[in-house]
């Protein structure tokens, strides 16, 4: 169904598709089955929609990167399946000097007035509550949630499962499955009732959290916390991910919360 909107014959529009009033489609713009676009969206070429989506009215798809460095070249935005797009939302298509594409994962919510800027990643089932502002080269890992109004420094890493508080300021990378709140930004916890929801069992969960009371609270460097991690916490996938994502930081980590001390 597509009422009284500007949609190219050049674009790929899958089954029962509804487009609103008013809305733009470009040329070259792919459009998965069964997605839902309201009234007032644009979508530019890049695009590339998956099934079951839904827009909502005056988001911008597919824009060029607010990047001095792009010169027109072709790239591209790709949004997983079952993601929703909420009002005014903007999602910037890649650059080649990156990427070449900003992706969004499957299942995600893009609350209203986000901002998702050129080359992020981000992965599935994401939640970004009101203006999120998201500079260029962010990577979120699945199951993140970002509280309304914070910003993010570019080429930050968010890990999986973590929870930032609304409001802040994301400077610096932050470590999968915690809890990041206060300013500036800081370790406030392990995301324990997010894991539960996820069905983390409360021994995972307890394996998780003596993992970042070493690393945050046991006042030893970074190399020595993961040394000592290493050497006391068996292996497990989770326990290896926190490695992982740590050794790989290159802007560093948000800091321990002395409070907690």
């Amino acid at each position: 169904m597509i009422h009284e909107a500007h949609v190219s014959t050049q674009a790929h529009i899958g089954q029962n598709v509804t487009i609103g009033p008013f809305s733009y489609i470009a040329d070259d713009v792919t459009i998965g089955d069964n997605t839902w676009i309201g009234p007032n969206v644009t979508i530019m070429d890049g695009a590339r929609i998956g099934e079951r989506c839904r827009i909502f009215p005056g988001a911008v798809i597919a824009a060029e990167p607010q990047d001095l460095k792009y010169r027109g070249e072709e790239t591209t935005v790709t949004i997983g399946n079952d993601t929703t797009i909420r009002e005014c939302v903007t999602v910037n298509k890649g650059t080649a000097l990156d990427r070449g594409n900003t992706a969004v994962g499957a299942h995600c919510v893009l609350m209203a007035y986000t901002h998702i800027a050129h080359d992020c990643v981000i992965s599935d089932h994401v939640i970004l509550a009101n203006s999120v502002q998201m500079a260029g080269h962010v990577h979120l890992g699945k199951h993140a949630f970002v509280g309304g109004t914070t910003a993010i420094h570019q080429f930050v890493k968010i890990g999986a499962h973590t929870m930032i508080s609304g409001g802040s300021l994301v400077r610096k990378d932050v470590p999968p499955y915690i809890t990041a709140a206060r300013d500036p930004l800081a370790y406030a916890g392990v995301n324990s009732t997010g894991l539960r929801r996820r069905g983390f069992s409360n021994e995972k969960i307890r394996e998780i959290q003596d993992i970042f009371r070493i690393f945050y609270l046991s006042g030893l460097n970074n190399t020595e916390a993961l040394d000592k991690i290493k050497l006391e916490q068996p292996p497990t996938p989770e326990r290896d991910d926190i490695i992982k994502f740590i050794e790989d930081s290159s802007r560093g980590l948000v800091r321990g919360n002395e409070r907690l001390l």
